[in-house]
Parts: C-alpha cells; sequence; structure tokens
C-alpha cells in the first residue's frame, strides 16, 4: 500500500518526436493535485486505487476499509512504508477491531520494496508525463482508468525472498520443504 499526489503540472520527460518539430507541453503555474491511495494484489496484480481528498490517519482507515470490502473473506497481509498517518492510534484501534488485517511496515527509506511504488511509476509514465490535459478532472479519469484496466505483474516474492539466493539446484537443502519448481 502506498499513497502519491498526480499533479496537473505536467512532468516533463524525454519524448520522440518528428526531426523540426518540438513538442508542446502545456505548464500550468497552479499546484492542483489530488492524492491517491493504492494497494496492488500480488497473486493476480489487480490494484485497488482510491482518489482521496488528503493524506492522514482517518484516510487511510477509510482506504483499509475499502481493502476489507473489496476482499470480504480472505485474510489480508499489507504491506506500507512507515508514513506516520500508517502508525498512530487510530490504526492500531482500527487494527484490533480487524483481526483479518495484518500491517507490515518496509524498513525505512526502501521505496523500491514497495510493489505499490512501481505501479505508480507505470501509471506516471503512460498517463501524466508529457500530457496535454487542460483539467484536474480529465487527468485523475485518465489515470483512475489506466489503475483500473491494467494488470500489474510485479514478482515481488521471487524478486526478493530470501529464498533467492541460493541457486535453483541449491534450494532444496534450504527450502524447509517449500515446492519452488
Amino acid at each position: 500500500m502506498d499513497e502519491m499526489s498526480l499533479y496537473l503540472q505536467a512532468t516533463t520527460q524525454r519524448v520522440w518526436f518528428p526531426v523540426g518539430q518540438r513538442p508542446i507541453i502545456r505548464v500550468s503555474p497552479q499546484r492542483d493535485c489530488q492524492h491517491w491511495y493504492g494497494a496492488l494484489c500480488l497473486n493476480h496484480g489487480q490494484e485497488v486505487a482510491l482518489s482521496v481528498p488528503r493524506l492522514d490517519s482517518q484516510t487511510t482507515i477509510h482506504f483499509l476499509t475499502h481493502l476489507l470490502t473489496i476482499f470480504p473473506t480472505q485474510p489480508i497481509l499489507l504491506f506500507l512504508d512507515r508514513a506516520p498517518w500508517h502508525r498512530g492510534q487510530a490504526i492500531r484501534t482500527f487494527l484490533a477491531d480487524h483481526p483479518r488485517l495484518e500491517l507490515l511496515y518496509f524498513p525505512p527509506a526502501c521505496p523500491h520494496l514497495n510493489p505499490q511504488e512501481h505501479v505508480w511509476k507505470a501509471a506516471r509514465h503512460a498517463v501524466s508525463h508529457n500530457h496535454t490535459f487542460l483539467t484536474l478532472a480529465a487527468l485523475r479519469t485518465a489515470f483512475a482508468q489506466f489503475l483500473d484496466t491494467t494488470r500489474f505483474q510485479f514478482h515481488w516474492v521471487e524478486k526478493f525472498a530470501p529464498l533467492n539466493q541460493y541457486p535453483r539446484q541449491n534450494r532444496r537443502k534450504h527450502d524447509s520443504g517449500l515446492n519452488l519448481a
């Protein structure tokens, strides 16, 4: 799980363009933005995202409630960073009332471990870099559509599990009975 802010102000990136023509990118003097909470289901690549008015503990609880509604029966293990609004008393109280939801915090300063950061990067690359949207509402709609229609295959377990330090042929003696074939 992670959150981000999407700004109407376009972020400029390198772009291929016909020789002799210059790309035109709209620059807005406003800092209009829309905040998002998102979580990636590592099993299916399904993104769950909500556009929200602010980033705080109450909004985090709103998003956690949304996740519990979308996944009504299964236990949820949620990986997230150590933002202050993820760790307050309100969050601890909420977790005590919802035992099928468990939070696991990433180490400090390790955004590369968070699969949701990779989702944000892909979405920004596809939608908000070099964009020509005139309104924040149009940008938000395109961003939401991209998140809703894209499956994000991030092989987190294979990439970061401790068993990856062993070559495949030597895993059997280190895998404690896990079938990794």
